[in-house]
């Protein structure tokens, strides 16, 4: 006895409901497409539609399993996460298809950035200090002169570079950045900022000891606070927690300064906003359009690049520190995006 109108068109929406195509529920109950398809938009609109095609090759399931796989890190390509696969759970699929699963569940690949080493004393540091400081205002840390020392280069670029190019065409002068073997020398810069511009920078010959570093904030620092006296009341003095910044003869002689030292979280140069200072200064650097003929010239270049770089910019960073405590106690004390 054949069904009921009724009935078919209840059975109906019960297969489509289950994911059964118009089609297939049409062939079934021998009847047209359009009647099944009158069905569903009257009765059930809910009813998801099929995308039509080839069924995917992996089920909701599987795409979750691959996703999980790919956030937690141990497997870093999707080569290696289809063999993990194919291993673990006997998933058959191809790379591609592993890959256009990544990518519709909103992950992308991305080179990994290099960061300091952070252990559970750190992380609790980090935490702690950003807790701390976390209802300091931008006038607050507008006080604070930033301090940190870098290498630049004679030649190799410690910034990336760009340039235009079709894709297909061979290498010219103008794509590669020239290289020498260990960089062809270097020297190493110490300054320091706030918000109100760039402090003096200081050329580093040799290594340097406390003694060294006790003589650069003797004059340096202190002409840095004294040129922006003006403009910085009360200035805060920020350093990280390097050895010769440590040393019992540097700390006893900041003991007797006027200014205020904040004690810094180690491994923590993403808290330091003069990190992104020395990444615009080596970019500026590259820009030249002749390479420097020896480490003076260099040095000639690093004082002008730096004393050009604007209040604006420095107060722009300032701006960025209540933002990287918000970043630090959102991590629990692990990295930022800084």
């Amino acid at each position: 006895m054949a069904p009921s109108p009724s009935s078919s068109r209840q059975l109906a929406i019960i297969l489509l409901k289950e994911g059964m195509s118009v089609r297939v529920v049409a062939q079934r109950f021998s009847i047209s497409k359009s009647t099944v398809a009158r069905w569903r938009a009257k009765e059930e609109k809910d009813i998801p539609r099929s995308v039509g095609g080839r069924p995917r090759k992996l089920t909701l399931r599987d795409s979750r399993i691959i996703a999980r796989h790919a956030i937690i890190g141990q497997i870093p390509t999707a080569t290696a996460l289809q063999k993990h696969l194919e291993q673990r759970y006997g998933l058959s699929a191809h790379r591609t298809t592993v890959a256009r699963s990544l990518k519709r569940s909103g992950l992308g690949s991305f080179a990994k950035r290099k960061k300091a080493l952070l252990s559970a004393k750190h992380r609790n540091a980090r935490l702690k200090f950003a807790r701390e400081h976390l209802k300091w205002t931008e006038a607050n840390w507008s006080r604070v002169f930033f301090s940190d020392e870098t290498k630049i280069n004679l030649w190799n670029s410690d910034g990336r570079q760009y340039c235009w190019k079709k894709r297909g065409d061979r290498l010219r002068d103008q794509h590669v950045v020239s290289t020498l073997k260990h960089g062809g020398g270097s020297i190493m810069i110490w300054s320091c900022f706030c918000a109100a511009g760039p402090g003096y920078v200081c050329r580093i010959d040799g290594a340097m000891n406390a003694k060294d570093y006790k003589g650069i904030l003797k004059s340096d620092l202190l002409d840095s606070m004294k040129y922006y006296a003006d403009k910085v009341a009360d200035p805060i003095f920020q350093q990280d927690n390097d050895s010769k910044h440590t040393a019992k003869s540097t700390l006893k002689w900041l003991d007797k300064q006027s200014f205020e030292v904040v004690e810094w979280p180690s491994q923590s140069p993403d808290l330091n906003p003069i990190e992104r200072l020395w990444a615009i200064l080596k970019r500026r650097l590259g820009e030249y359009p002749t390479k420097p003929r020896n480490r003076d010239e260099l040095w000639e270049r690093v004082v002008k690049t730096w004393d050009a770089i604007s209040t604006d910019e420095c107060a722009e960073l300032i701006k960025s520190m209540p933002a990287r405590m918000t970043a630090v106690i959102k991590a629990k004390g692990g990295y930022t995006r800084y």
